[in-house]
């Protein structure tokens, strides 16, 4: 097993060495391994719950409106849709494992721990709650133990028996120990009413070209207080949400082997440099080398 991390530093900086793989166990998850050195991530979110596993060094990250360090031997997690960045904290940068696990799998495992009849692939209803993390970087040896367990034997596609077992055990243990239901969301303000129409509007077509004017006459505000009220609301500016919501409306396509060429075009980007530029921003390799992640 690899060593759990690494609190020295190492003698030589890190590489940018990332590598994406998928396993037939975690149905539309998507895993990483890799270690970083100069590499920075734009503002950006998935629509998975990420758990990452940090082995070495130490990245910083903007998260929820504060600056987060996550630091050898802690468990970064992101929620679901929410905007985050990531660059390195030290001279040598960091390396982790990182699991973006599906909503649907997340919640599944939840049921299991409810029901015994229940099975992490089942589907959501309306009623499951989102498990909801309060600490945004989690020290906890076990489960560290455990979530870097699991992932290196998807990554090996050991024994799908074993590997399983594993997952689930390190999932259910950081759900036991650190996660909660999400309290339901109050009646939302007039402000987020707004904010929920012009994001309705912004990702309604996303080959539409559609203009800052046009998008603040759907809520009655002016163009400079209609991005202004989006920027503070989401952390993105209404161009640069789009194109994240591009970017993630994308991956179903490439993971399912289609031209980048095409998913590009598909998705509204002007050509394929327009999209990779995006996608290396958020996700640290082209489209591509995304698409070519093997499955185990």
């Amino acid at each position: 097993m690899d060593a759990l991390f690494q609190p020295v530093q190492p003698f030589q900086p890190f590489r940018n060495a990332p590598l994406y793989w998928r396993s037939t166990l975690v149905p539309g998850g998507d895993m990483l391994t890799a270690e970083y050195n100069d590499h920075t991530f734009a503002p950006h979110w998935h629509d998975a719950y990420t758990f990452a596993c940090i082995v070495a060094g130490a990245e910083r990250y903007a998260y929820r409106g504060g600056e987060h360090v996550a630091d050898a031997g802690s468990i970064a997690i992101i929620h679901p849709g929410k905007v985050h960045t990531g660059a390195r904290e030290t001279d040598f940068g960091w390396r982790y494992r990182v699991f973006y696990l599906p909503v649907g799998f997340v919640q599944g495992v939840q049921r299991q721990l409810e029901s015994p009849l229940e099975t992490p692939g089942g589907s959501a209803s309306d009623d499951d709650a989102m498990p909801w993390f309060g600490e945004h970087v989690i020290y906890d040896v076990q489960a560290m133990e455990r979530l870097i367990e699991a992932h290196r034997l998807l990554q090996i596609g050991a024994d799908p028996l074993l590997a399983e077992s594993v997952l689930i055990e390190a999932v259910s243990m950081m759900l036991v120990r650190h996660a909660q239901a999400r309290v339901p969301s109050l009646e939302m303000h007039r402000d987020a009413v707004r904010v929920e129409t012009m994001k309705a509007r912004l990702s309604a077509d996303l080959t539409q070209s559609l203009s800052l004017t046009a998008l603040a006459e759907a809520v009655d505000l002016s163009p400079f207080h209609a991005a202004r009220l989006f920027s503070r609301e989401t952390g993105l500016a209404p161009h640069a949400w789009r194109n994240q919501l591009r970017l993630v409306r994308a991956l179903p396509a490439l993971r399912a082997g289609a031209s980048a060429t095409d998913v590009a075009l598909a998705h509204g980007f002007n050509d394929l440099s327009h999209f990779t530029r995006y996608f290396r921003r958020a996700f640290g390799v082209s489209p591509g080398k995304w698409r070519a992640a093997r499955g185990t």
